[in-house]
């Protein structure tokens, strides 16, 4: 193990054989990557365990870089665990480069199902033993992570001591569809209130909108920029700041050339930013999968369903002279044609959304005979998870506190600083 020191912080590498299939746990395996971080000085003491749970899904562990934001209060009870899911990060890594070391996409596709919920939390089992000689630890599950946990709590509850979780509550039984006949109003709103800030956006967008009709531009390293890939711009409204990056992105969209008016180099590489699906390709392969339990294929659910939202059509917007709206995290078919880091893993993909048998992923009657303290921050107006679905599923786990906010965004426990572990730690203690 490696240790090293930051401002605040000390940090040591783990690394971790994990079976790829826990059914077998003897046959291929895969290597896991922890970052443990730990205040100074505390380094040799009996601390519990607080794992991170990043969200995604296809996301590794954020890297810290002193003790800031959430971090820094967890480092004065805890012992803390940030781990690099499969796939993800220094974890084994998945994406164009690696997976053809497969075979084909079919031999692809069936290892990717196996980068679930419940292979994470089987892998955290797996681990737990190994770091704290089979004592129950904690986990604090961000989004896709805060999934994970609710898998936790219906497969291994005994794993656990508490679970905190912070805008990462999913429905026990909505599928796809559901999930995203819900978002898409959702998204609306964000893009309303968007332009009630910035007026000026709506035209700046139809401007960069027509000219993506009738000439896509290409990106730096080859990604094709058409509309509906400008309108995925629209993740960025779900985030703490979103509203004002997407502003500053828009108002220098332009640059005047030799030739007329030109999309800017700027503004191309900072789209690519947004954009791009190299760093977390997962993201975009699996990311219809996590809500998939009920055996039937998710078949490009949020393709499907935004025919029925009318008013995210470009071309409508363009030619009935409305705003154009921004999609939110929504995952399309064309965006493994337009991405050249996804372009080689098309047919992986359209595979996956092929796919049956997925299996469910939590278990109603366990979680309400739940005994595991539990706390959860829950975001009044989330663009990315649904709070009414969140507050069913709140009230359907034992024992679970609840906090109802809508003071921070998606994000609200990394641009919090403490403000948001400290009140779930407050809860799941009973402090308040």
């Amino acid at each position: 193990m490696t240790s090293y020191r930051q401002p605040g912080l000390v940090l040591t590498d783990h690394h971790f054989q994990v079976p790829l299939d826990h059914a077998a746990p003897d046959g291929e395996q895969l290597e896991l990557y922890a970052r443990e971080v730990t205040a100074p000085g505390r380094q040799g003491e009996e601390l519990p365990w607080l794992v991170y749970l990043e969200g995604g899904p296809g996301c590794g562990a954020r890297r810290p870089v002193g003790a800031t934001d959430w971090v820094q209060r967890a480092v004065q009870d805890y012992r803390v665990l940030l781990l690099d899911q499969r796939g993800t990060g220094r974890s084994t890594p998945a994406c164009r480069q690696t997976l053809p070391l497969r075979g084909g996409p079919r031999e692809q596709a069936d290892y990717l199902a196996r980068f679930r919920a419940d292979a994470i939390v089987a892998d955290c089992e797996w681990i737990r033993p190994r770091l704290t000689g089979g004592a129950p630890w904690t986990v604090l599950g961000q989004s896709f992570g805060g999934f994970c946990a609710v898998h936790y709590l219906s497969a291994a509850p005994e794993g656990l001591r508490g679970a905190l979780i912070t805008g990462g509550l999913p429905s026990l039984d909505a599928g796809p569809d559901d999930v995203y006949r819900a978002a898409y109003p959702r998204v609306a709103r964000r893009n309303r209130a968007h332009y009630a800030r910035y007026p000026q956006d709506v035209e700046a967008a139809r401007r960069i909108a027509a000219r993506l009709r009738e000439h896509p531009a290409e990106l730096p390293g080859g990604h094709r920029l058409t509309v509906e890939a400008f309108q995925s711009l629209g993740t960025l409204l779900g985030g703490t700041g979103g509203s004002h990056r997407l502003h500053y992105l828009l108002e220098g969209a332009f640059v005047r050339t030799a030739s007329g008016p030109q999309l800017s180099d700027a503004f191309l590489e900072a789209v690519r930013g947004v954009v791009s699906g190299a760093a977390s390709p997962l993201y975009a392969l699996l990311h219809e999968s996590i809500y998939a339990q009920d055996g039937t294929a998710t078949g490009w659910a949020a393709q499907r369903v935004r025919s029925e939202f009318p008013e995210f059509d470009a071309g409508r917007a363009l030619d009935g002279g409305e705003p154009v709206l921004f999609t939110g995290e929504m995952i399309y078919p064309w965006m493994l044609d337009t991405d050249p880091a996804l372009r080689p893993l098309r047919d992986t993909g359209r595979l996956l959304a092929e796919r049956t048998g997925w299996t469910p992923l939590y278990d109603p009657e366990r979680l309400a005979a739940n005994e595991v303290p539990v706390a959860a921050a829950v975001y009044h107006d989330d663009m990315y998870v649904d709070a009414a679905h969140a507050l069913r599923t709140a009230r359907a786990i034992g024992g679970l506190r609840s906090w109802v906010t809508d003071e921070f965004e998606h994000d609200g426990v990394r641009s919090s600083g403490p403000r948001v572990l400290d009140r779930l730690l407050a809860l799941v203690r009973d402090e308040v």
